[in-house]
Protein backbone atom coordinates (compact mmCIF):
# COMPACT_ATOMS: atom_id res chain seq x y z
CA UNK A 1 0.00 0.00 0.00
CA UNK A 2 0.88 3.44 -0.93
CA UNK A 3 2.09 6.12 1.06
CA UNK A 4 -1.31 8.13 0.22
CA UNK A 5 -3.34 4.85 0.36
CA UNK A 6 -1.74 4.18 4.09
CA UNK A 7 -2.97 8.04 4.73
CA UNK A 8 -6.26 7.52 3.34
CA UNK A 9 -6.74 4.45 5.36
CA UNK A 10 -5.60 5.94 8.61
CA UNK A 11 -7.76 9.17 8.34
CA UNK A 12 -10.64 7.16 7.70
CA UNK A 13 -10.06 5.12 10.49
CA UNK A 14 -9.80 8.37 12.86
CA UNK A 15 -13.01 9.59 11.58
CA UNK A 16 -15.20 6.14 12.28
CA UNK A 17 -13.43 6.18 15.67
CA UNK A 18 -15.03 9.64 16.28
CA UNK A 19 -18.13 9.12 14.84
CA UNK A 20 -18.82 5.40 17.09
CA UNK A 21 -18.78 7.91 20.29
CA UNK A 22 -20.53 10.67 21.33
CA UNK A 23 -18.39 14.32 21.51
CA UNK A 24 -17.44 15.81 24.00
CA UNK A 25 -17.88 19.99 24.70
CA UNK A 26 -13.76 19.37 26.26
CA UNK A 27 -13.19 17.66 22.79
CA UNK A 28 -14.46 20.52 21.23
CA UNK A 29 -17.21 18.59 19.89
CA UNK A 30 -21.22 19.32 20.13
CA UNK A 31 -24.02 16.47 20.22
CA UNK A 32 -27.78 16.47 19.46
CA UNK A 33 -30.44 14.09 19.03
CA UNK A 34 -33.63 15.48 17.79
CA UNK A 35 -37.20 13.05 17.59
CA UNK A 36 -39.78 14.30 14.87
CA UNK A 37 -42.98 12.30 13.74
CA UNK A 38 -42.89 11.54 9.89
CA UNK A 39 -46.81 12.36 9.97
CA UNK A 40 -46.06 15.35 10.73
CA UNK A 41 -47.26 18.17 8.36
CA UNK A 42 -43.77 20.22 8.43
CA UNK A 43 -41.51 17.23 9.53
CA UNK A 44 -38.38 18.03 7.00
CA UNK A 45 -39.23 22.18 7.72
CA UNK A 46 -38.39 21.39 11.30
CA UNK A 47 -35.40 19.07 10.29
CA UNK A 48 -34.12 21.54 8.20
CA UNK A 49 -34.26 24.16 10.38
CA UNK A 50 -32.72 22.70 13.17
CA UNK A 51 -29.97 21.44 11.10
CA UNK A 52 -29.03 24.80 10.54
CA UNK A 53 -29.72 26.21 13.84
CA UNK A 54 -27.56 23.42 15.88
CA UNK A 55 -24.83 23.71 13.19
CA UNK A 56 -24.39 27.42 13.14
CA UNK A 57 -24.74 26.98 17.12
CA UNK A 58 -21.55 24.43 16.64
CA UNK A 59 -19.47 26.66 14.44
CA UNK A 60 -19.88 24.52 11.01
CA UNK A 61 -21.79 26.44 9.34
CA UNK A 62 -20.09 26.11 6.62
CA UNK A 63 -22.30 22.98 5.95
CA UNK A 64 -25.51 24.20 6.65
CA UNK A 65 -26.46 24.70 2.97
CA UNK A 66 -25.46 20.58 2.00
CA UNK A 67 -26.48 19.70 5.69
CA UNK A 68 -29.55 20.96 5.16
CA UNK A 69 -30.50 19.43 1.76
CA UNK A 70 -29.02 16.17 2.86
CA UNK A 71 -31.21 16.16 5.79
CA UNK A 72 -34.65 17.22 3.74
CA UNK A 73 -33.52 14.07 1.48
CA UNK A 74 -33.10 11.29 4.12
CA UNK A 75 -36.04 12.78 6.29
CA UNK A 76 -38.16 12.72 2.95
CA UNK A 77 -36.85 9.29 2.28
CA UNK A 78 -38.61 8.11 5.79
CA UNK A 79 -41.69 10.05 5.28
CA UNK A 80 -42.13 8.85 1.78
CA UNK A 81 -40.99 5.02 2.43
CA UNK A 82 -40.00 3.85 5.70
CA UNK A 83 -42.44 0.87 6.91
CA UNK A 84 -41.96 0.28 10.23
CA UNK A 85 -41.00 -3.01 11.55
CA UNK A 86 -43.54 -5.52 12.88
CA UNK A 87 -42.25 -5.26 16.14
CA UNK A 88 -41.79 -1.39 16.05
CA UNK A 89 -45.23 -0.49 14.60
CA UNK A 90 -47.81 0.71 17.09
CA UNK A 91 -51.81 1.17 15.52
CA UNK A 92 -52.64 4.50 15.16
CA UNK A 93 -49.10 5.20 16.05
CA UNK A 94 -47.01 8.06 14.24
CA UNK A 95 -43.84 7.04 12.85
CA UNK A 96 -40.07 8.37 14.43
CA UNK A 97 -37.69 10.02 13.27
CA UNK A 98 -34.65 10.11 15.28
CA UNK A 99 -31.81 13.01 13.68
CA UNK A 100 -28.47 13.03 15.31
CA UNK A 101 -25.85 15.10 14.78
CA UNK A 102 -22.08 14.89 16.12
CA UNK A 103 -19.76 17.62 15.65
CA UNK A 104 -16.43 17.21 16.35
CA UNK A 105 -12.96 19.72 15.06
CA UNK A 106 -12.76 17.84 11.87
CA UNK A 107 -15.92 16.47 11.04
CA UNK A 108 -19.85 16.72 11.32
CA UNK A 109 -21.64 13.09 11.17
CA UNK A 110 -25.46 13.45 10.59
CA UNK A 111 -27.86 10.57 11.56
CA UNK A 112 -31.35 9.63 10.12
CA UNK A 113 -32.94 6.73 11.90
CA UNK A 114 -36.24 5.32 11.04
CA UNK A 115 -38.34 2.30 12.36
CA UNK A 116 -37.66 0.01 8.77
CA UNK A 117 -34.75 -2.32 8.57
CA UNK A 118 -34.65 -2.46 5.37
CA UNK A 119 -31.71 -1.62 3.78
CA UNK A 120 -31.36 1.78 1.88
CA UNK A 121 -30.76 1.50 -2.14
CA UNK A 122 -27.59 3.33 -2.01
CA UNK A 123 -26.81 4.32 -5.78
CA UNK A 124 -23.73 2.72 -6.75
CA UNK A 125 -22.20 5.30 -9.17
CA UNK A 126 -23.44 7.71 -12.11
CA UNK A 127 -26.87 6.23 -13.47
CA UNK A 128 -25.54 7.18 -17.59
CA UNK A 129 -21.85 7.81 -18.67
CA UNK A 130 -20.98 11.91 -18.38
CA UNK A 131 -20.74 11.61 -21.97
CA UNK A 132 -24.16 11.21 -22.34
CA UNK A 133 -25.84 12.75 -19.22
CA UNK A 134 -24.89 15.85 -20.80
CA UNK A 135 -27.52 15.18 -23.92
CA UNK A 136 -30.63 13.79 -21.87
CA UNK A 137 -33.15 15.57 -21.04
CA UNK A 138 -35.22 15.86 -17.72
CA UNK A 139 -37.85 14.20 -19.49
CA UNK A 140 -35.91 10.78 -19.18
CA UNK A 141 -34.31 11.34 -16.10
CA UNK A 142 -36.26 9.27 -13.14
CA UNK A 143 -38.98 11.54 -11.38
CA UNK A 144 -37.74 9.65 -7.99
CA UNK A 145 -34.69 7.70 -6.48
CA UNK A 146 -32.13 10.60 -6.99
CA UNK A 147 -32.11 11.64 -3.23
CA UNK A 148 -29.21 9.32 -1.69
CA UNK A 149 -27.56 10.50 -5.19
CA UNK A 150 -27.55 13.70 -4.18
CA UNK A 151 -26.41 12.88 -0.46
CA UNK A 152 -23.70 10.60 -1.89
CA UNK A 153 -22.43 13.54 -4.41
CA UNK A 154 -23.01 16.24 -1.05
CA UNK A 155 -21.46 14.24 1.62
CA UNK A 156 -18.06 12.97 2.12
CA UNK A 157 -19.10 9.47 3.25
CA UNK A 158 -22.39 7.92 3.32
CA UNK A 159 -23.74 4.72 4.88
CA UNK A 160 -25.85 2.79 7.10
CA UNK A 161 -26.40 0.48 10.10
CA UNK A 162 -29.16 -1.85 11.40
CA UNK A 163 -30.19 -0.39 14.77
CA UNK A 164 -30.38 -3.68 17.26
CA UNK A 165 -34.21 -3.20 18.04
CA UNK A 166 -35.18 -2.86 14.19
CA UNK A 167 -34.91 -0.03 11.80
CA UNK A 168 -31.50 1.42 10.95
CA UNK A 169 -29.96 4.34 10.62
CA UNK A 170 -28.23 6.52 7.45
CA UNK A 171 -25.36 8.34 8.41
CA UNK A 172 -23.54 10.99 6.24
CA UNK A 173 -20.15 12.38 7.24
CA UNK A 174 -18.93 15.93 6.23
CA UNK A 175 -14.88 16.19 6.29
CA UNK A 176 -14.05 19.48 7.72
CA UNK A 177 -9.84 19.17 8.26
CA UNK A 178 -9.81 19.37 4.39
CA UNK A 179 -10.57 23.26 4.53
CA UNK A 180 -13.59 24.13 2.29
CA UNK A 181 -16.31 21.53 1.36
CA UNK A 182 -15.20 19.96 -1.17
CA UNK A 183 -17.70 19.25 -4.42
CA UNK A 184 -17.62 15.81 -5.92
CA UNK A 185 -17.99 16.20 -9.72
CA UNK A 186 -21.35 15.55 -11.05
Amino acid sequence: MGARNAERVARELDAFAHWFVGPASSDGGRFLTITLFAESPNTARVARDMTAVFLKDADAAEFVDDARLVVSELVGNVVNHAVPDRGLARPGAARRIDLTFKVWPKWVFIGVADEDSSPPLLPLGDAFPPGLAGELTEAVLPDSGRGLFIVQRLASSVWWRPDEQGGKTIWCRFDRDLGAPERKPC
